[in-house]
C-alpha cells in the first residue's frame, strides 16, 4: 500500500509553485540556492529542489524553515497559496 500524501493536484508538496517563484524572483539557479541551504546545515541537492519545485518530492519542516530563510520569507509565505484553500 502506498502511503504517500499528494495534494489535489497530484504533488507531493504544497510549496512547489512559492520555492520556485522565491527562487527565481531572487536570480538564483538550483545550485546557487542548494549552496545557500548548506550554509544553514541543509543539505539538498540541486536535483532535489528540482523535484520539490515539480511536486516530486516532499519538503520536511526543517528543509521548510531553510527555504523560508534562505529567500527571507516567512514559512506562512510559502505555504499561504495552500492555507487560504483550506475551509
Amino acid at each position: 500500500m502506498n502511503n504517500t500524501r499528494r495534494t489535489e493536484t497530484g504533488s507531493l508538496n504544497v510549496v512547489a509553485e512559492r520555492i520556485r517563484y522565491y527562487r527565481e524572483h531572487q536570480g538564483l539557479s538550483y545550485q546557487a540556492l542548494s549552496d545557500k541551504l548548506m550554509l544553514y546545515g541543509i543539505d539538498i541537492h540541486k536535483q532535489a529542489i528540482y523535484k520539490i519545485e515539480k511536486g516530486l518530492r516532499t519538503v520536511v519542516d526543517y528543509e521548510l524553515c531553510g527555504f523560508a530563510r534562505c529567500f527571507g520569507v516567512t514559512v506562512n509565505d510559502l505555504t499561504c497559496d495552500y492555507f487560504d484553500k483550506l475551509k
